[in-house]
């Protein structure tokens, strides 16, 4: 530059010129000015440093700022301003003990922070929730000769009430008489709200000075009656807030007490009253707040919305309906004007009552005011009447709604839908699901599955899967709970293949079948006697890595019992328990029945003895237990068996009436007096438990809460055989399960015993 004519800064000018760009935040600039330097052969110091060491600390560059540091402090060129920037930057960034241990060591080495400095940290370290550095770091201030402002007393004491550290929070009040400072009014509201004790309330009032203005002592005041609220001490509450407005009408006010402690009453103001009147609804002392609404109105020219808000919604919680509709009209006598929080209080009753006309009523009210109703009421006043069978009214007050210009919901569509299905107008329903596009709906996957499941329940499965294809056309997708309705209604109609066709399209389309869609065939293809099929699913189902629970388990047994495999059955109920699943006892009563179909004694009473020492032993008013009975005696009856129930009997592992059963085989003759039955004998007598009647077809269908997408009862009514009414919940999908209550049947070939 020199050979152009230039001229060439010196180290004092980029010394400048950094301290400026560390003012601005531009470390690039920094960094790139100092590349210059290098080049122009410039030494770096202390004054060259020290910026870039702020442009790192602001940018929150903590390693570049620390590596900084450490240069400057190996050249000796540390002092108290880089020590005081390292400090607010290293409490800035959430280190408190850094940079504590930062203030420390400048201590050491003779160096001193100002006061501006020492407040800034005490706030940061506060802040950061370290109230005990902050005191550490206000003693030091205090040592050093600084006198701390009312402002870093309020800080301190505000962190001790949080940690519930009263008696140091207190220490700090009688510090600031010592100093001089006079406590303000947010350093007595802390320290009273924050510690409930009626002793330290009183030692507080004791402190606040007595030419304190009416204003000051109101807020104090309202501190003690707030306090009196959270703690839940309403008597108290009441009381000083009476004392208080007895103090307008007479200056000496007869105190006892707790209250002597009081220097000065002052009136209330209007938080006063509400203070005490919320404290009062949340206690349910609705009638003593309303009382003293009454008292304040005296007092006070206007009461506050949210008081009338307050008392409107505690009245309609309490269905008080016409008190809450003359507090209205009387809010809005006063000049006070009624939010939406007014009109949907009173709505959300009206709702709650089923009162149609009065909503609809309130919704002409709301649209004059510009409010807008809440979705939850309308929805609920809908779900209301669709519960009562009214789902045709319900219709007619979404119909109000749209009049008034008021758009409804889907959730109150979809609960529409779904009480027209209950009242069985299903075309109506259908009507009202494509009006939804007219409308200005989408159609969610909820009203799209209440639509389904009541075209399934009412065996038009051709409709529904219409409705499957129409929706996918108007770019709704499908869920896989709406697959596993379909697949369900085309297995309990006997067209596998069909449902077996839509298991390809899910995953064509990117719907992972769960547990209960494979549940659900593996059922369905047992129904139709085909196991091999079935297994084939299952196999197909633990491939793909979703793995079957309980209810998908006892669904594969029982179907295989069905199609008389037990042995397979058998196994697979092995596999159960390896995982530790336990089954139900129609599970057991169904392997014994099918092993008894295929004269295998000895096999079904093993299942037999495991029933009963789990604990499965159905009682008498079961449906189950003659087929258990049954089986008892065919045991007793048989030379290989009869001893092991005899055994059974004497453990007390049987009720007593079984022994009658027995009775005759153990003197030799059977029920009827006549000699036991040989093996071949037995045998020919034995009767299937079993065997599936032709034409009975179960009516369990899948059904589908309105609010989840979890369809519930057992895949295509597949688990039956107690009358216990029990629940399953499916684990990995959130379905329940409802066991159907189906007898197994004894189908008779005919004959029974051979006649001697």
């Amino acid at each position: 530059m020199r050979l152009k004519g230039l001229c060439v800064p010196n180290d004092y000018c980029y010394n400048c010129l950094l301290e400026a760009l560390s003012k601005s935040g531009e470390v690039d600039l920094i960094e790139a000015r100092l590349e210059e330097m290098k080049g122009f052969g410039w030494e770096f110091d202390k004054f060259t440093l020290t910026p870039l060491l702020q442009a790192y600390c602001n940018a929150r560059r903590f390693d570049e700022a620390l590596r900084v540091y450490n240069v400057m402090r190996e050249k000796g060129w540390v002092d108290g301003h880089v020590c005081s920037m390292l400090a607010l930057s290293f409490s800035k960034w959430g280190d408190v003990d850094k940079a504590f241990e930062l203030v420390e060591r400048m201590e050491g080495h003779g160096m001193r922070l100002n006061e501006k400095t020492f407040c800034v940290l005490i706030h940061g370290f506060v802040k950061e929730g370290r109230v005990d550095r902050a005191l550490q770091l206000f003693d030091i201030m205090c040592r050093v000769g600084f006198t701390p402002p009312v402002s870093l007393f309020d800080v301190l004491i505000g962190g001790l009430c949080r940690n519930g550290d009263s008696h140091r929070a207190l220490s700090l009040l009688s510090e600031m008489k010592e100093f001089g400072v006079t406590p303000d009014v947010g350093i007595f509201t802390k320290l009273i709200s924050a510690f409930p004790d009626r002793g330290v309330i009183a030692k507080l009032l004791e402190e606040v000075p007595g030419g304190e203005e009416e204003r000051t002592l109101v807020l104090i005041y309202n501190a003690v009656l707030t306090c009196y609220v959270n703690d839940g001490l309403m008597d108290e509450a009441c009381r000083f807030l009476r004392m208080m407005i007895q103090s307008k009408a007479s200056g000496d006010v007869q105190m006892d007490g707790f209250f002597n402690k009081v220097k000065k009453l002052v009136f209330p103001n209007g938080a006063s009253f509400s203070i005490v009147i919320n404290g009062l609804l949340k206690n349910d002392q609705l009638d003593l707040a309303l009382s003293l609404f009454n008292d304040m109105k005296q007092f006070v020219d206007r009461p506050s919305v949210l008081i009338y808000n307050n008392l409107i919604n505690s009245l309609c919680d309490s269905n008080r309906l016409e008190e809450s509709r003359e507090l209205l009209r009387e809010m809005k006598e006063s000049g006070v004007e009624p939010t939406h929080f007014t009109y949907n209080s009173i709505y959300g009753c009206l709702c709650k009552r089923k009162d149609v006309l009065g909503a609809i009523d309130m919704l002409k009210g709301m649209r004059a005011c510009g409010h807008e109703p809440w979705i939850k009421n309308s929805t609920l006043l809908v779900k209301e009447l669709c519960d009562h069978g009214m789902a045709i009214e319900a219709c007619n007050f979404l119909d109000s709604m749209v009049q008034q210009g008021f758009l409804p919901d889907i959730v109150s569509y979809s609960a529409a839908i779904g009480g027209l299905i209950q009242i069985q107008e299903l075309n109506r329903a259908l009507q009202l699901f494509s009006d939804l596009y007219s409308r200005g709906h989408c159609p969610d996957v909820v009203a799209s599955n209440i639509l389904m499941r009541g075209l399934c329940k009412a065996y038009r499965v051709r409709e529904a899967e219409k409705l499957l294809d129409e929706i996918v056309v108007k770019g709704f997708f499908p869920s896989v709970v709406t697959y596993n309705l379909l697949i369900d209604s085309w297995c309990k109609n006997g067209s596998v293949d069909k449902a077996m066709a839509l298991l390809s399209r899910m995953s064509g389309e990117d719907r992972e079948p769960n547990v209960i869609t494979y549940s659900t065939l593996v059922d369905g293809f047992c129904r139709a006697e085909r196991p091999d099929d079935a297994l084939l699913v299952w196999n197909e189902m633990e491939r793909k890595g979703c793995f079957p629970n309980q209810i998908a388990f006892m669904a594969l047994i029982y179907g295989l019992c069905k199609c008389c495999r037990p042995t397979t059955a058998l196994h697979y109920l092995r596999e159960m328990e390896q995982k530790d699943m336990k089954p139900d006892s129609f599970i057991y009563i169904a392997l014994i029945s099918s092993f008894l179909s295929d004269m295998d004694l000895a096999s079904a009473f093993e299942i037999f003895k495991e029933m009963v020492y789990s604990g499965y032993f159905p009682e008498s008013h079961d449906k189950n237990y003659s087929i258990v009975m049954d089986a008892i005696d065919k045991f007793s009856k048989d030379h290989r068996t009869s001893s092991g129930i005899q055994v059974l009997m004497e453990e007390g592992k049987l009720p007593t009436h079984c022994a009658v059963k027995s009775k005759g085989f153990k003197e030799g003759l059977d029920d009827d007096g006549h000699a036991p039955l040989s093996p071949t004998e037995v045998k020919h007598s034995v009767e299937p438990l079993n065997t599936r009647c032709r034409g009975e077809e179960d009516d369990g269908l899948i059904h589908h809460d309105s609010d989840s997408e979890s369809p519930t009862n057992c895949p295509a009514g597949v688990l039956c055989g107690t009358n216990s009414g029990t629940n399953f919940t499916d684990s990995s999908s959130g379905g329940k399960f409802q066991q159907r209550q189906v007898l197994f049947r004894e189908c008779h070939r005919g004959g029974g015993r051979r006649g001697r």
